[in-house]
């Protein structure tokens, strides 16, 4: 096995542990650690590739983001609210101004990218 692939092994790790940490702590971002790490396994790994797009829990958002299905307004409805319920529940807990600017930034980065992703009817 290459150097190349087990870098993108590791980090497709790395980025699923990201991922899997963001489910619970609204400091993290699920969905983009998760698609980096689909992105690091296709590179790396067939088989850890495949497992990913196969897993029940992950799975269907990678699929529909790679072919460019996008995805139901409720989801995205679902996703927008649980992103600022967590983010500003963040800032009220830590309460810091350069928290405050970066998971505002942060907010509204991935609000505009959830936006702009086709809606499924």
């Amino acid at each position: 096995m290459s150097l190349k692939k087990i870098l993108f092994i590791g980090f497709g790790f790395f980025f699923l542990g990201l991922g899997v940490v963001g489910l619970v702590l609204p400091l993290l971002p699920t969905t983009p650690f998760v698609l980096l790490s689909a992105a690091c396994f296709s590179v790396g790994s067939e088989r850890l590739d495949a497992w990913l797009r196969q897993n029940r829990l992950f799975g269907p958002y990678i699929e529909n983001y790679r072919t460019k299905r996008g995805i139901s307004k409720a989801r995205k409805v679902l996703t927008l609210a649980s992103l600022w319920i967590g983010l500003i529940s963040s800032m009220l807990l830590f309460r810091t101004p350069l928290l405050f600017l970066v998971l505002s930034l942060v907010g509204i980065g991935v609000t505009i990218h959830i936006l702009m992703i086709k809606t499924r009817t």
